[in-house]
């Protein structure tokens, strides 16, 4: 049969029996499209670009004095506690090389006073054969992102997403903020915190539920957490509120920290031992604010050199934004702030980290973001533009000229 006859016989065949190739499916590809489109002009893609935005700065000005004191910068980006979680993500917490107390003695406990969920994190994203200084930087980047979509949620949920934003870009260049970037465990404890918050603003009670008991796997400030999420989750389901997904989030919220903290407790023989391993490891431990009431001032009232001023300053600073807050923010907000700033107020040990422990109490920049966001634009970009400029040389400042913990 001729080509000519083939084409004939074609065109004399019902519709119905011409057998073509399927158009192609493009309708998941659109569908896809739209979606990014439509979350890389939202509100989250924004927080997040701001959040690594400033990140990209405080990082620059680090690797800036690093090179000009002649310091490895990479070393800076894993100091202090993150050589401890690198050894726990490498080799558990039993393999840790050397573990040594604060008087430099042997202390095989001393791995035990770091919370297990960042390390694990670190050891899972080592797996894809990143190294893991590497892997830990990874984590906390993207820990700093999820942290920076809940921070917009509850600025937006308070006032309106431009405060969401200002929040954003408050915490993200905030004094010490360097350890979002850092194998630091700020970053993850921020984001899990700030989502169970929302979940208890929202009545997400799965969210919170589950937030606050990995925010308990993370840090001990989760103590705070747990209590609001907690009287607020009762106080639901004593009203009625969905009283049975309100007594589960009371329920799963203080499994991690409370989990762990017995985990320590059995492993060493006493109830209060993770606390005990803080203590004799880092002479850090709970004096109703002693220290505090004593250190402060006597740091503004003698020359003990700028950066302890500032620590100071930033430690009154974090008070009266407390007494603001109380005010102008919503019950569980508030609590949680208080809660954590009295948290670090009244632990002794480490004064001159207190700024760093300030971190994951966010919400006590709440009202800062809500009176900028009134501005004008361009008044609010100056204000937070040097702000950034500021807590990046603070930050850069306490890596590279200070010597001591932070």
């Amino acid at each position: 049969m001729t080509e000519a006859d083939r084409s004939g016989l074609l065109l004399k065949l019902p519709a119905s029996t011409i057998i073509t190739s399927p158009p192609p499916d493009t309708g998941l590809l659109q569908t896809t499209r739209r979606r990014f489109e439509g979350w890389s002009r939202s509100g989250y893609a924004r927080a997040a670009g701001l959040f690594l935005a400033v990140r990209v700065v405080s990082v620059a000005v680090l690797a800036g004095m690093s090179a000009y004191r002649n310091l490895p910068f990479g070393d800076r980006l894993r100091s202090w506690d993150g050589w401890w979680y690198l050894q726990i993500a490498e080799h558990n917490y039993a393999g840790v090389q050397n573990p040594l107390d604060i008087d430099g003695n042997a202390f095989a406990d001393a791995p035990y006073g770091f919370f297990p969920l960042y390390p694990m994190l670190i050891s899972l994203v080592g797996k894809t054969g990143l190294p893991l200084p590497a892997a830990g930087v990874v984590v906390s980047t993207l820990a700093g992102v999820a942290a920076a979509c809940a921070l917009y949620r509850i600025g937006r949920l308070v006032a309106s997403p431009r405060a969401g934003l200002v929040l954003v870009v408050l915490w993200s260049g905030a004094p010490m903020a360097i350890t979002e970037s850092m194998v630091y465990t700020e970053a993850l404890f921020t984001a899990l915190a700030a989502w169970a918050l929302v979940g208890v603003l929202e009545r997400n009670w799965a969210l919170a539920g589950v937030a606050t008991m990995f925010a308990g796997f993370t840090r001990s400030v989760a103590c705070v957490l747990i209590v609001v999420v907690v009287f607020a989750a009762v106080l639901a389901a004593w009203r009625g509120e969905r009283r049975w997904p309100a007594l589960g989030a009371a329920v799963l919220a203080p499994i991690g920290l409370v989990g762990y903290w017995g985990f320590v407790a059995a492993r060493t023989g006493s109830w209060a031992g993770w606390q005990d391993i803080e203590l004799r490891g880092w002479n850090t431990r709970f004096d109703w604010g002693r220290e505090a009431i004593e250190w402060i001032p006597r740091t503004l009232l003698r020359p003990d050199g700028a950066f302890p001023t500032l620590v100071a300053l930033l430690v009154i600073a974090a008070v009266v934004l407390a007494v603001v807050s109380i005010r102008r923010l919503s019950w569980p907000l508030a609590a949680y702030g208080l809660g954590a700033l009295l948290l670090v107020l009244c632990s002794a040990g480490l004064p001159f980290a207190k700024v760093r422990f300030l971190l994951p109490a966010f919400v006590l920049l709440i009202p800062i973001a809500l009176g900028l966001a009134k501005r004008r634009k361009s008044t609010a970009v100056a204000v937070l533009a040097a702000y950034v400029l500021a807590g990046a040389w603070f930050s850069a400042y306490s890596l590279t000229v200070w010597k001591y913990a932070i």
